[in-house]
């Protein structure tokens, strides 16, 4: 993979984040399509990848502190278990307006990467199944691919089976 700078990449803060760590990724751009009816399928479909390889970045409410949790697009997020991951009690969806000011991204363009605010994240374990993965780069129709271990390292992940099918 090559790495790409501010301007190939096309300077969200998300890859901005990549390129200042001297991480190893790919930028993949794409047409969004606003009648998709999910952001995460349309990804995988438009980049010709398995939806077990992209994963969607959702932002929980986890005993009234903000989670980020990264999981494959092919399945859903298990509350319980991220709660557990993080040594809580509940979760909850956030409030998609708190999570878009709070991450500074819009929703189908959360980044776990380059995040206004550093939020406690976790990556589903199954991320560790691939050499990469692709999450968002901080805008609908943009999506960045990278190491797991590498966006776990980024963004303080703790890698935890928080997805199910």
């Amino acid at each position: 993979m090559a790495k790409k700078t501010k301007q190939q990449s096309g300077g969200t803060p998300a890859t901005v984040a990549l390129a200042a760590a001297g991480v190893a990724f790919t930028v993949h751009a794409y047409e969004h399509d606003p009648a998709h009816p999910s952001y995460g399928e349309e990804a995988a479909e438009a980049m010709g990848v398995s939806p077990d390889r992209v994963f969607k970045t959702l932002v929980a409410d986890v005993d009234g502190a903000l989670t980020v949790a990264v999981v494959p697009v092919a399945g859903r997020l298990d509350l319980k278990a991220l709660a557990a991951a993080v040594g809580g009690k509940r979760a909850a969806m956030a409030d998609p307006a708190l999570a878009e000011r709070t991450t500074g991204y819009v929703r189908g363009g959360i980044s776990p990467l380059g995040q206004r605010k550093r939020l406690a994240t976790v990556l589903d374990a199954s991320a560790s199944e691939h050499a990469t993965i692709c999450v968002s780069a901080g805008r609908r129709g943009l999506e960045v691919e990278l190491a797991p271990a590498d966006l776990a390292g980024l963004t303080g992940a703790v890698l935890a089976p928080v997805a199910r099918a």
